[in-house]
């Protein structure tokens, strides 16, 4: 596997050496999976982040632990809000000939006729679920929007066979929709106010004067 990353044993688990690491610029983690005992590790911040951003969200790699080097996932991460830090990682051994579950995002693609004639694109569905070996699980899955017209909607159903790996997801799931345009009703006193004034004849003004 191409891409590995280093992580070290930690033996202290208690709240001031986990807070120690973080400000030596590392992030704490666990290794975990089916045919292994949790272990406690930690990874420098910046290589983690390089890792993330080849590998993306569902990417494997070797995770390099005491020379023993494990084949596993991204399962989790915490991210400080405010700081906007990583606080903790889970990393998972994935066995590369038994099936996992997998968020896999949507990307939308083309252009949807309907929003040229004011419908709105509504993208409701941002991750779909699947479930296949670890090798075969996509980067991402393109969903075309250019056939979609004013009311008409892409499903799950849609996409089962347009998509290699299994889906997990019901059927009648919407990804995307095309929403009708939003009318505004006019109130009584919109309506009112919109009304032309009266206009009062000046013939008729002065005859009212004479008599």
């Amino acid at each position: 596997m191409a891409t590995t990353l280093q992580a070290n044993p930690r033996t202290d688990l208690t709240g001031s050496a986990t807070r120690q690491i973080r400000k030596d610029g590392h992030v704490p983690a666990i290794l975990y999976g089916n045919k292994i005992e949790s272990k406690p590790v930690y990874v420098e911040s910046v290589e983690f982040l390089k890792t993330v951003r080849e590998v993306g969200k569902n990417g494997l790699f070797s995770l390099n632990v005491d020379g023993s080097k494990h084949q596993v996932m991204i399962h989790d991460v915490q991210i400080d809000p405010l700081k906007n830090e990583y606080v903790h990682v889970d990393f998972f051994e994935v066995d590369m000939k038994s099936e996992i579950d997998a968020d896999v995002p949507v990307r939308l693609t083309g252009e949807a006729p309907g929003t040229k004639e004011g419908g709105v694109l509504s993208h409701l569905l941002y991750d779909i679920s699947v479930k296949c070996l670890p090798n075969d699980i996509p980067e991402e899955i393109k969903v075309d929007v250019s056939g979609l017209n004013i009311g008409d909607s892409i499903q799950i159903t849609d996409l089962r066979d347009k998509v290699s790996v299994d889906i997990t997801n019901e059927d009648e799931e919407t990804v995307v929709t095309v929403q009708p345009p939003t009318v505004v009703e006019e109130t009584d006193e919109e309506a009112d106010s919109n009304e032309e004034p009266e206009v009062i004849n000046q013939d008729d003004s002065d005859s009212e004067k004479e008599e």
